[in-house]
């Protein structure tokens, strides 16, 4: 569907969007970017705010201030005709006691359009669900699915997916993540609010930090890897302990043959030069993982919780 250039080919747009619930603040002025075809993760504890965004974009819950709009369309006014063009799953599913699974998934998909019967069926099959059941009987697992199939099976532009691995086995979780790369394929656009951040890792073209409302970091896990430090283990003819004099290095620690020690983005051309007059023999490096970028910014939170 063809839009204007203003709508600058952003999916999703909040800007400087507040919600106060009484004295408290969940979202203070936050900004969010996605972009169409994106898959971007949406990721903070417990209580940061991740739902509450998630719920004024579905227009479930009015702002108190800011822009929120979806393919240009504001998320409140325009919250019906919005509906049919995404789907949602939210990490707690409670839908209709005395419907069958199969029922429910029916019942959304036809809100959005036309029914896959072929991707309906591959889709119960891949997560193990019994669709005959009464919706009251399943599990949280098993509630979970119904409302992951329902909009996996659906052909819309956007997916708004809170949580939504929420009480699946691993093998699921495999399974969830290939079904959004092929939605990915098809060049949709994925909104992720995770806590699993090997899920985020492994799906996501870029994500948002958000804390206490608030973001603190958006972008691609490579603009956020410059962020923090490269991790080294390396072993040397020569003894390399003094690399820890270098500016940028820190955590030096020995590990029977093997030095590991962290360097700061801005050093590692002079830590790679340095290394190399200690002739090394073995090296491994890596960058920052998504959990060492996202426990940096709750550090403070982690050392006042112990």
């Amino acid at each position: 569907m063809p839009h204007s250039s203003s709508a600058n080919d952003d999916a999703i747009v909040m800007q400087g969007v507040t919600k106060r619930f009484g004295h408290v603040t969940a979202l203070d002025k936050m900004d969010l970017r996605v972009g169409r075809g994106e898959v971007h993760g949406l990721l903070g504890p417990n209580g940061a705010g991740k739902s509450t965004a998630i719920r004024v974009l579905l227009g479930l819950l009015r702002k108190d201030g800011g822009e929120a709009t979806i393919f240009g369309h504001d998320c409140w006014k325009d919250a019906v005709k919005l509906h049919r063009r995404l789907a949602y799953v939210p990490g707690d599913v409670t839908l209709w006691d005395n419907l069958s699974g199969g029922e429910i998934i029916d019942l959304l998909t036809h809100l959005r359009g036309q029914q896959d019967k072929q991707l309906r069926k591959r889709l119960i099959e891949r997560f193990q669900l019994d669709p005959t059941k009464k919706f009251r009987t399943y599990s949280k697992g098993n509630r979970q699915k119904v409302a992951l199939v329902a909009a996996l099976a659906s052909d819309v532009e956007l997916y708004l997916l809170d949580e939504p691995t929420s009480g699946l086995d691993p093998l699921l979780e495999l399974v969830f993540q290939e079904e959004v790369q092929r939605l990915k394929n098809d060049n949709k656009t994925i909104l992720l609010s995770s806590h699993i951040l090997a899920e985020v890792e492994a799906l996501c073209d870029r994500v948002t930090i958000i804390r206490e409302g608030r973001v603190v970091e958006s972008g691609s896990l490579d603009d956020l890897r410059h962020l923090a430090d490269t991790t080294f283990k390396v072993s040397t003819k020569k003894d390399a302990s003094a690399i820890a004099q270098h500016a940028g290095v820190h955590d030096v620690k020995t590990e029977g043959n093997y030095l590991t020690f962290q360097v700061k983005h801005a050093h590692l051309d002079e830590v790679l030069a340095a290394l190399a007059t200690y002739k090394v023999e073995a090296i491994v490096s890596h960058p920052p993982t998504l959990e060492e970028l996202f426990m940096g910014h709750y550090k403070h939170e982690v050392a006042a919780t112990e």
